[in-house]
């Protein structure tokens, strides 16, 4: 699944990765894949910014707003029924 595309926070820093695999391990969408000792965004895209991988790299090489901007809208949206605000649009409600 998708989200929108270029508004993930998810940043990577390659030359802080030790190739572990543990983002590729909890990420639910497949974000990272382990090529050559060293993690790869397959696609920043998928990021539904749930800060998984974050959370569990101990090298701090990955840095996500978890919790934040449309992703995080489309899912509250999704969970509640309810349609996704993310606040960058006044007056309609829509996300971005």
């Amino acid at each position: 699944m998708k989200y929108l595309a270029g508004v993930t926070t998810l940043q990577f820093d390659s030359g802080r990765c030790t190739g572990c695999g543990m983002c590729a391990e909890v990420c639910p969408h497949g974000v990272f894949i382990i090529s050559d000792r060293v993690a790869h965004i397959t696609d920043k895209d998928k990021c539904m910014e749930c800060g998984a991988c974050e959370t569990n790299c101990a090298f701090e090489a990955i840095t996500v707003a978890s919790g934040v901007g449309c992703a995080s809208a489309i899912i509250n949206g999704m969970i509640t029924g309810g349609e996704p605000s993310c606040g960058c649009n006044s007056g309609d409600g829509a996300c971005c």
